[in-house]
């Protein structure tokens, strides 16, 4: 069980995760002992599973962020390994999710330009045995990045 000192733990890491165990005493009102033997608990118990940077896309010339839907011809389970195979070795592919609904998985990426997301669409992605058929939305803006979870 997770008390009100863990939840505001999570909340001040998901908002700086280079916080020093001094710096977390200092919010929680803990001694950096306790704070360090809070934060090692909350991660050996899973609650937290690692710790990244956010790169700025644009800077990495990668100007097209887009979505794409996936629609499996074929439905099973050589079908779906062979395609999270896929997926997982395409660094274009940010996030890959299966869905509810018509489409079968919905794919987040980021692509230097039009011409890098057109290939992948045609000469990786659709080429794969188990697709039918993709739809993409090419991001215009995005209003919010991805928030830290609600704690």
């Amino acid at each position: 069980m997770l008390d009100r000192i863990d939840i505001g733990m999570l909340a001040a890491l998901q908002r700086d995760a280079h916080l020093t165990a001094q710096q977390l005493g200092d919010v929680l009102n803990l001694s950096a002992s306790q704070a360090g033997r809070r934060r090692q608990r909350l991660e050996a118990e899973g609650y937290i599973t690692g710790y990244t940077a956010r790169l700025d896309p644009l800077k990495l010339g990668l100007q097209v962020q887009g979505f794409i839907q996936v629609h499996l011809g074929t439905h099973g389970p050589e079908q779906s390994a062979s395609f999270a195979r896929m997926v997982n070795a395409r660094a274009e592919i940010s996030s890959a999710w299966t869905m509810t609904g018509e489409a079968d998985y919905l794919l987040h990426v980021y692509c230097d330009d039009l011409s890098a997301l057109n290939s992948l669409l045609h000469e990786v992605i659709l080429p794969h045995p188990a697709v039918a058929r993709v739809q993409s939305q090419i991001v215009m803006d995005q209003l919010k990045r991805d928030a830290p979870l609600p704690t």
